[in-house]
């Protein structure tokens, strides 16, 4: 995704028109009740302080909405996209009554951009999104996770430490392992790409030309387009086109990888497949099924946790919150009201 910014801005995208506002029936007034908060004048937006090995940093966050029950924090894909393209959000959790959280990881957009290579591991991140926890006062009555791409593996990890924390979780758009992920895309989608295009594509990642303008040129249509976000791409929403301008290239291929048909990188080894059944709190796995992940590794997924469930949506693909949106946030909202509307089991 790191060569998206130079497509997006030779094809000079006009904005388009926010989608609109789901009808999940009128909020209460409490969700607009700021009484007691002390991000009332930011309109919701604060930096938060984080220690690290290397020193203190700041990292950006904005409330939108108000319910004790219910506050969902989101962690953005990547490695360090930005919260910009979880903006859809904004169209279906205020009628839901949803009270969420944007956050730009350290190293993304509005956050400190550090320029050291030990900060970005994944034991590291998890400690940010805990002190990230506490800063905002989420707590195990009312907290829940959502983690898309990237950020499901950082949300898995962030839960096998601390889900006494958590009130439920949601791991949207990401496998449990990386050699799983990189297996299906060998098996299953670049056998359905065009062949020639496909290893033109790979001699340019061989030779370290992925900068090149063909790189995109090739990729966006037989494979963003397919099993990114499935539309044209002069279609593709504003904040999506906006967060990939923004993505931190370096920490991204850092960790992911200079390959867009895989992951390698920091990431390349991990695997939480034999540790699904250590989570044991509510735990939503959304799928799709012209994903880049596996659909049938996320339904697996569902199976193997304690208390999972399993979302697909049947024409989204890895942003499948824009590409089948409404079986997306139905299914979301109604596994976050049901959690609200449960009692927190003792543990």
């Amino acid at each position: 995704m790191k060569r998206l910014l130079l497509w997006i801005a030779a094809l000079l995208l006009p904005s388009l028109a926010a989608a609109p506002a789901s009808a999940q029936g009128a909020r209460p007034a409490s969700y607009f009740d700021n009484r007691g908060r002390d991000d009332v004048l930011s309109g919701g937006a604060r930096m938060v302080d984080i220690a690290t090995p290397k020193g203190k940093f700041r990292v950006w966050t904005k409330r939108v909405g108000n319910n004790p029950k219910l506050k969902l924090l989101l962690l953005h894909g990547g490695p360090a996209a930005t919260h910009e393209y979880f903006e859809a959000f904004d169209s279906f959790m205020p009628g839901a009554g949803v009270e969420y959280y944007y956050y730009d990881q350290l190293g993304s957009h509005r956050s400190d951009q550090p320029k050291d290579d030990d900060l970005w591991t994944i034991p590291r991140f998890v400690e940010e999104v805990e002190q990230v926890r506490k800063a905002l006062k989420l707590d195990r009555n009312n907290f829940c996770l959502l983690g898309h791409s990237w950020g499901g593996i950082l949300a898995i990890e962030y839960v096998l430490k601390y889900q006494r924390n958590l009130k439920c979780l949601v791991i949207s758009n990401m496998m449990a392992s990386i050699p799983a992920y990189n297996d299906y895309a060998q098996r299953v989608l670049m056998p359905r790409m065009d062949q020639k295009k496909l290893a033109e594509v790979k001699a340019i990642e061989a030779s370290g030309r992925t900068a090149e303008p063909r790189y995109m040129e090739l990729l966006m249509p037989m494979h963003y387009e397919q099993h990114i976000l499935r539309m044209p791409a002069e279609r593709w929403p504003e904040p999506v086109n906006r967060s990939f301008a923004h993505l931190n290239t370096h920490v991204y291929s850092l960790m992911q990888g200079p390959s867009e048909l895989g992951a390698s990188g920091r990431l390349e080894r991990w695997d939480r497949v034999a540790d699904l059944p250590r989570i044991a709190v509510p735990t939503l796995v959304i799928g799709a099924s012209h994903d880049t992940m596996d659909p049938a590794h996320m339904r697996m997924m569902a199976g193997r946790l304690p208390r999972g469930e399993f979302l697909l949506c049947p024409r989204g693909s890895h942003m499948a919150m824009y590409d089948d949106q409404q079986t997306y946030f139905a299914g979301l909202t109604r596994f976050l009201k049901r959690i609200e509307a449960s009692p927190m089991p003792r543990r």
